[in-house]
């Protein structure tokens, strides 16, 4: 018989979740509400910083749009981030009618280099957007350092970094500007759609609750829901439609609470992996320092000069083989918009590049099993040493 096939990735939702959404959608408020705020709460609980204000969004695409817009980032100005991340990471600086300017990586961690980050700095430099690469924190104590010295906002793009910490404390409390979370369906906790900016700039925070929904001065919730009349309100900006339904935040209530479980999972499966593909011609993961934590959103294993096949014939043997990989990234300076745009060559990014055509995330998610891990190796064995 056939194995089933192996999908990339899989939701992990359990009976409590379910429950919540059924309570949510007998409760008469489904759109953003008491589980929305209680799930702002639980985060920054989570986080251990209770100087943190934390803002659902119904995408970190939102969140860093927000960010950078509460920061006053705008036409005539310059971001700098890196190539090898996905679009929506550069597409909203291109919101805001300010220049993404992209850099390239680190080889050795695949995340933004703080060498090209500050190369990059010019008189019209206003922030940085630093991305945490498959769950290993980026080198935040560099980059906060360039952004002292040349007076630059940082926000983190930390879609992949739940929960990863740098110098021994979680992402999303270091000293950055802010910090946004994705919950997307692949992510290491998942509410469908959706994520989280956390600040412990009130004024950041302000301003990003105001315009996530419309640029209305009091929310729904407040509004239908107090016990005198208070239909009033005054529209002070033209905001956007980025909150974060209750539906949603029903599913991340519980999965925040099973974090701790859901990232022992994913250790567990990396260790598997590299236990088992050490020795093949290819580079497993960068690791994280001694003492740190690696969220492992993704398993990314690049083919060395000595693999048999290509990157791409690669891919489709283990599709053949009923197992799903991926990409992470084909990087911004080969998208048309992003390389027509600024005039980007792959000689600007050398390392972006190399490491984009040997690269390929292998399916790691906390609902494959032991064996579904250990398909997962065989079938890399069987193509690389056949």
């Amino acid at each position: 018989m056939t194995a089933a096939f192996l999908p990339f990735a899989l939701p992990d939702i359990g009976e409590e979740e379910i429950a919540e959404v059924v309570d949510t959608l007998r409760s008469g408020w489904v759109t953003t509400g008491p589980k929305a705020k209680r799930f702002e709460r639980d985060f920054v609980a989570y986080l251990g910083d209770q100087a943190l204000e934390a803002v659902a969004v119904n995408s970190a695409t939102a969140g860093l749009h927000l960010a950078l817009e509460a920061l006053g980032i705008g036409p005539g100005d310059e971001v700098i981030t890196t190539t090898h991340t996905f679009t929506a990471t550069a597409e909203v600086v291109r919101y805001l009618g300010a220049d993404a300017v992209l850099v390239d990586i680190d080889p050795a961690t695949l995340n933004i280099d703080p060498r090209a980050v500050e190369a990059a700095v010019t008189p019209a430099t206003r922030a940085i957007v630093a991305v945490h690469y498959a769950g290993l924190a980026a080198d935040m104590a560099a980059i906060l350092d360039i952004a002292k010295r040349y007076k630059l906002k940082v926000v983190e793009d930390a879609a992949h970094a739940l929960p990863a910490t740098c110098g021994g404390r979680l992402i999303g409390t270091l000293a950055s500007d802010a910090a946004v979370f994705s919950f997307y369906a692949n992510k290491t906790i998942t509410t469908g759609e959706g994520g989280m900016l956390v600040t412990r700039n009130p004024e950041l925070a302000a301003r990003a609750r105001v315009m996530r929904l419309h640029g209305i001065n009091r929310d729904a919730f407040y509004r239908f829901t107090a016990n005198v009349p208070s239909w009033y309100y005054e529209v002070v900006a033209p905001g956007f439609k980025y909150n974060l339904t209750d539906i949603a935040a029903a599913i991340g209530l519980h999965q925040l609470k099973r974090l701790p479980n859901l990232l022992r999972r994913r250790v567990e499966l990396a260790a598997q992996f590299d236990e088992q593909l050490t020795g093949l011609p290819l580079l497993l993961p960068p690791k994280p320092a001694a003492g740190e934590t690696h969220a492992w959103h993704l398993y990314v294993v690049r083919l060395s000069a000595g693999a048999p096949v290509s990157r791409d014939r690669f891919i489709e043997l283990m599709f053949e083989a009923g197992i799903g990989c991926s990409v992470h990234y084909i990087p911004l300076h080969l998208q048309p918009y992003w390389r027509d745009r600024y005039g980007l060559t792959p000689e600007r990014f050398p390392h972006s590049q190399r490491v984009y055509e040997q690269m390929v995330s292998l399916p790691l998610y906390t609902r494959m099993s032991d064996a579904d891990a250990q398909r997962v190796c065989n079938a890399v064995r069987g193509i690389l040493r056949p």
